[in-house]
């Protein structure tokens, strides 16, 4: 069994190297791609304060289609450029949105969502994988900090998890 541990009080760059820590373990044994998404998502979300939907859209060669996540129902299906999602996609940068509203074109799946951090998911030889998409009911929730961990993150996934994938 694998058990979350939680540093509430630590900085947030304290919290990300912890939580990294804990990604390459609970990924470290497992080969399965969809097996590992499943569990990256369900251990960001309850590390971190304050999200409402946190999981994976991946890249089918034409648009995102939603993978695994925590949260509520997705919208399933968002075309490159579209969103917040399809704009980190097509563009392969992080998009950190303080307040989603004010985002040209964002598309709304849950309506208690007020900010969004959305980073690009992309593979040694630069192939478009998908991203990885975390909301907060709280506005202004992400920042710079969360960008550079959230990052660290998701490169840790993509070279555990993707590599195996390719392996396997």
């Amino acid at each position: 069994m694998f058990s979350i541990s939680q540093s509430a009080h630590a900085s947030k760059t304290a919290q990300y190297d912890d939580l990294l820590q804990q990604v390459r373990s609970l990924l470290a044994d497992e080969s399965d791609f969809i097996a590992n998404a499943a569990n990256f998502s369900a251990l960001v979300f309850h590390s971190l304060p304050d999200l409402n939907w946190a999981g994976f859209y991946l890249f089918d060669g034409a648009e995102l289609v939603v993978g695994p996540f925590q949260g509520k129902p997705a919208c399933v299906r968002i075309a490159l450029g579209r969103g917040v999602c399809g704009t980190a996609a097509r563009d392969r940068r992080t998009q950190v949105v303080p307040d989603v509203e004010a985002f040209p074109g964002h598309i709304t799946c849950d309506s208690a969502s007020r900010s969004e951090i959305v980073v690009p998911l992309v593979d040694a030889a630069g192939v478009l994988i998908g991203v990885w998409d975390v909301d907060s009911p709280i506005p202004g929730r992400f920042d710079d900090e969360d960008a550079t961990g959230m990052e660290a993150l998701c490169t840790a996934f993509v070279a555990i998890a993707w590599s195996k994938r390719a392996k396997g």
